[in-house]
């Protein structure tokens, strides 16, 4: 395994001359498990068109290797209302649209873009960063565990053929810890 460190990844914001196709079909492939255990995420299906609607009015962040995206999550601030009684909150950030190159899993990629996120949702004063993932995706729900995330309920999209847990997780000034 490839140690974190050693990876030369670049993580920036989306820019316009990024490829919307590209992020699309990095999107469809890291989905790709999830929409074979049946599951209607809308990363496992959503147009180009959908991807730039989904990227409107929020941070898109890219991990880059070798001018390759490889790897993105969407942060959604505090003041983006979710839809959801977590995200509808005023403290809470959270985060979406989260996917690495599957050939590129397990090699700390994820973690480095959440931390990202993470650090966003501190400068804009969030004491929580969220996130939702379907009930089934036992996986998922164990990755985020692992990263400190806890339950803290659910809730059912219209566009989801599944139920969604939300998890969260207390953000702590790093300049603390």
């Amino acid at each position: 395994m490839i140690d974190r460190e050693e990876l030369p990844l670049i993580i920036r914001p989306i820019e316009e001359s990024d490829s919307i196709t590209e992020l699309t079909e990095l999107l469809h492939r890291a989905y790709k498990r999830l929409a074979d255990m049946g599951l209607r995420f809308v990363a496992t299906y959503q147009t180009e068109e959908q991807t730039l609607k989904r990227l409107k009015d929020v941070e898109c962040w890219l991990g880059l290797l070798d001018e390759r995206i490889v790897a993105t999550i969407t942060y959604y601030s505090p003041s983006c209302s979710g839809g959801c009684f977590w995200y509808d909150r005023p403290d809470v950030a959270h985060f979406g649209q989260f996917a690495v190159e599957p050939t590129l899993q397990r090699r700390g990629i994820g973690e480095r873009l959440i931390e990202v996120v993470e650090r966003r949702a501190r400068e804009d004063g969030a004491a929580e960063m969220g996130l939702d993932t379907a009930e089934p995706a036992e996986h998922l729900i164990r990755y985020y565990t692992r990263l400190g995330y806890r339950h803290v309920g659910h809730t059912q999209w219209d566009v989801t053929n599944y139920r969604s847990v939300l998890m969260s997780k207390t953000l702590s000034d790093p300049a603390s810890s």
